[in-house]
């Protein structure tokens, strides 16, 4: 991943809706739209939830209220064959296949089977420390999203995969987590290894709640690069996320916002999925390195916006210059205005004509 682009993440999530035609249309959307990877998520639902597990209020309102989140999320899963034929097409079309794990087989099949080349974390993982554990002992990048959370458990978290990274071996416990988060070793493997997005965990989110200043939170307090995980409508708030140094923005899409099931309407549209991709790139350029210099395009036009010494009406070799007869005007090829006060009062070293440069 370039240090200096911003990695966009086109989150299909589970807008396939369980169809794997429609996931193959998602990928070549994303692929389309410029996006560096697309993400799915991997779960088996028997291994996620309960069949007695109540759904979000956001999952109600968009799908069939009588059934349950176990029910809902059993429509929603992808094979195995599926998985390898997405990973393959996104192959082909240059764009990286990601997918969010919900359960260690899962995690298992993608960095072990599939090779995933990183993995990301969802918001409601973050004090799933068996899953973290295991993530972090696969030996990959991770992307940790931190929507619903306290720095405190955000620093939990840290301290069970800072474990995983540095003590492969050694039986988990909470006290070894919290040692291995404040060890130097612990702390260069996280720094190596880890990135957090900020996140509001509500579809969609409301802008008054997204905070993004607490991406530069979360980067001063655990020094580790920080980006986006954003559920708010349209593209302004990843465009602003750029703006503020996110390293990485993840973004829902789908085909259709109207389409039945959890997330469509909290995600964008094909279109809208390319405009932002446009946005932060352009931002992400915009912001530079930095240095305040002149930039090359704009060098041309200093002697034309910028302004010399010149004679305002005709002036004798001897004759005194004063602000009656020398003043400042453009071009900017002669000498500078802010030498004007030297030459005030001076006499005239040769004759100038109206507009003609003092020196």
């Amino acid at each position: 991943m370039d240090d200096k682009r911003v990695y966009i993440i086109a989150e299909a999530g589970v807008n396939h809706n369980g169809s794997f035609d429609m996931a193959r249309k998602l990928v070549e959307v994303a692929a389309n739209a410029g996006a560096d990877a697309v993400k799915f998520q991997t779960f088996k639902a028997d291994q996620l939830a309960t069949r007695g597990a109540p759904k979000a209020e956001y999952q109600t309102r968009a799908t069939d209220a009588a059934e349950s989140q176990f029910e809902m999320l059993k429509k929603l899963e992808l094979g195995t064959e599926s998985h390898r034929v997405l990973f393959e097409q996104c192959s082909v079309r240059g764009i990286e296949f990601l997918s969010t794990p919900f359960d260690i087989d899962s995690l298992r099949f993608l960095a072990g089977t599939l090779g995933v080349p990183r993995i990301k974390l969802a918001s409601g993982e973050i004090t799933n420390a068996p899953l973290l554990l295991e993530a972090a002992r696969q030996g990959r990048p991770l992307i940790v999203s931190t929507g619903m959370s306290t720095p405190e458990e955000i620093e939990e978290a840290l301290g069970v995969i800072a474990f995983g990274l540095t003590t492969p071996a050694a039986p988990p416990s909470r006290l070894a987590f919290s040692q291995a988060f404040a060890s130097d070793a612990g702390r260069l493997a996280l720094q190596a290894t880890v990135t957090l997005l900020h996140c509001t965990t509500e579809y969609p989110a409301p802008f008054e709640e997204v905070n993004l200043r607490a991406m530069h939170t979360l980067r001063e307090r655990f020094g580790l690069p920080v980006g986006l995980s954003d559920h708010s409508p349209g593209i302004a708030v990843p465009v602003a996320a750029t703006a503020l140094g996110a390293t990485i923005i993840e973004k829902h899409f789908t085909l259709d916002r109207g389409l039945p099931g959890p997330d469509h309407r909290a995600s964008l549209e094909p279109a809208e999925l390319a405009a932002m991709i446009k946005s932060v790139r352009e931002v992400s350029l915009a912001l530079g390195d930095g240095i305040k210099r002149p930039m090359p395009s704009e060098s041309k036009n200093i002697a034309i916006a910028r302004r010399s010494i010149v004679a305002l009406r005709p002036i004798r070799k001897g004759e005194l210059l004063t602000s009656d007869n020398v003043g400042v005007r453009r071009p900017g090829t002669g000498i500078s205005p802010m030498y004007l006060w030297d030459w005030l009062g001076k006499s005239a070293p040769r004759d100038f004509g109206a507009g003609d440069p003092i020196s």
